[in-house]
């Protein structure tokens, strides 16, 4: 068999791209049996859930060296036969002429075990776990997922614009910030006026530096430069928060639109949610499948429903209305200015309206500086989007664009406008109404895949107390 044959992938044979005849693939070894005649490997690549079955004849030249040692998480490369497979579950299998054992796997120190492992093992060896059938296909869907994304805003004419890491503006103004510093931490230079803290102009940027909580605010001043633009990146937040909803570090997708108000922004969201859900229901149904087996829990009835029904869309004050009205008791109380918990958005979207649903014009003191103040003066024009089995799934808002109401607005939050002199010109200088909404993509492939923790969708969670890897 010559080895100057193309290496397929398992996906490629699962999907008749590759005809019966001479084929050379390569993968990790998923499980091994056999006889003194023969060995049964199923062998795993990556690029689908499935295995393909090689079958290798004891005469193989270097069956001894080559096959017989291989365990669980041995890699191989096989040269061969594409063939008919007479076994069920599978169309084709290879009959192998050549082996090559690049690596074995001692099965006594192997962490992966063929018995079920908890997830906060796997977490613990989060290096090994994409070897796992659950975790390659929560990644495979990752995948398929930041793809799908990427091809809605380019078609829709957005320009992807890279907003920075490293910043000196809280976006959010909440404080929950990640320092970055090249101070010596065991001589750290103070001001020489006693108590007034940190001296950073000794610091690598000369200012207090962070890592950024949201691209949000540098999108804003690339949009009314290049018109419709949208970030997709990784944010920080410094929130000492141990639950299965957040992370440290996380992906979030943020476009943003010049010339268009809340309405706009609001039909933006619920396209990308219909399309992306599309895009997995009709492409990642094998891994699906994989996910729903493991957890037991079944997504695709909730995604049915996101993609089929519309959006139902209320306001704020609405939304408190049918939940006070619902006679259901609640954990937290319902109150006008109080903000949504996760179970008042659940009733919302999975038994009041039995749809997707957008809640809008929310209590100014809930959110951010930069939201647009209605002419009630006691509400922004902000939204969130609920969607059934997660509940809110983006927040966005129209920006407010009028100088005058931004300063306000700093001011009531407490945030030093000289510092945000950058921000405060594009309101200076050719301001136009603006809106966008940010989406986090952790907890979108929580709700696409039914996983219960998002740090089991991120490859390499951050979390307080654990930055390893």
């Amino acid at each position: 068999m010559p080895q100057s044959i193309e290496r397929s992938t398992i996906r490629m044979i699962r999907d008749d791209q590759v005809p019966p005849g001479p084929v050379h693939v390569a993968g990790w070894v998923r499980t091994k049996r056999g006889s003194k005649k023969f060995s049964f490997v199923h062998l795993t690549d990556g690029s689908t859930p499935q295995t393909i079955q090689i079958i290798a004849d004891a005469g193989l030249d270097g069956y001894a060296e080559m096959v017989a040692p291989l365990t669980t998480g041995a890699s191989v490369k096989v040269w061969g036969q594409l063939v008919e497979s007479p076994g069920q579950g599978q169309k084709y299998e290879i009959q192998a002429e050549r082996v090559e054992l690049c690596g074995l796997a001692d099965p006594d120190s192997f962490p992966l075990q063929k018995k079920e492992m908890t997830y906060e093992y796997l977490r613990e060896i989060a290096h090994l776990r994409p070897r796992t059938a659950l975790f390659s296909s929560v990644f495979r869907v990752r995948s398929l997922v930041s793809f799908a994304i990427h091809e809605f805003f380019h078609k829709r004419g957005f320009q992807y614009v890279h907003s920075p890491i490293l910043t000196t503006s809280d976006g959010e103004g909440a404080g929950e910030t990640f320092t970055v510093t090249n101070f010596d931490l065991e001589k750290v230079p103070l001001q020489t006026s006693p108590g007034s803290g940190v001296d950073y102009s000794q610091d690598f940027f000369g200012q207090k530096s962070m890592l950024c909580v949201t691209g949000q605010l540098e999108a804003e001043l690339l949009t009314f430069g290049l018109g419709n633009v949208y970030t997709f990146g990784p944010t920080f937040r410094a929130e000492n928060s141990n639950t299965s909803r957040h992370l440290s570090e996380f992906w979030m997708v943020e476009p943003e639109m010049a010339f268009a108000d809340l309405q706009e922004t609001i039909d933006l969201g619920c396209a990308l949610i219909k399309g992306v859900v599309r895009k997995v229901l009709e492409e990642a149904e094998a891994d699906l499948e994989v996910i729903v087996k493991r957890n037991e829990v079944d997504p695709r009835p909730w995604l049915k429903m996101a993609l089929e029904e519309d959006f139902k869309r209320i306001s704020y004050t609405e939304a408190i209305s049918i939940l006070q009205d619902s006679g259901r008791s609640f954990e937290f109380p319902v109150a006008w200015g109080e903000d949504l918990k996760s179970e008042h958005e659940r009733f919302l979207c999975e038994e009041h309206f039995k749809a997707p649903t957008v809640v809008y014009d929310y209590p100014r003191d809930l959110k951010a500086f930069y939201m647009y103040l209605n002419e009630d003066g006691k509400t922004v024009a902000a939204c969130d989007f609920l969607v059934p089995g997660i509940g809110e799934i983006i927040g966005g808002s129209q920006r407010e664009h009028r100088l005058d109401r931004l300063e306000q607005q700093l001011q009531a939050k407490g945030i030093d406008s000289e510092h945000m002199q950058w921000y405060l010109d594009t309101r200076r200088f050719g301001s136009v109404e603006h809106s966008g909404f940010g989406l986090g993509l952790d907890r979108l492939i929580c709700w696409l895949t039914g996983m219960g923790n998002i740090r089991d969708v991120i490859p390499f969670p951050r979390v307080p107390g654990n930055c390893s890897f």
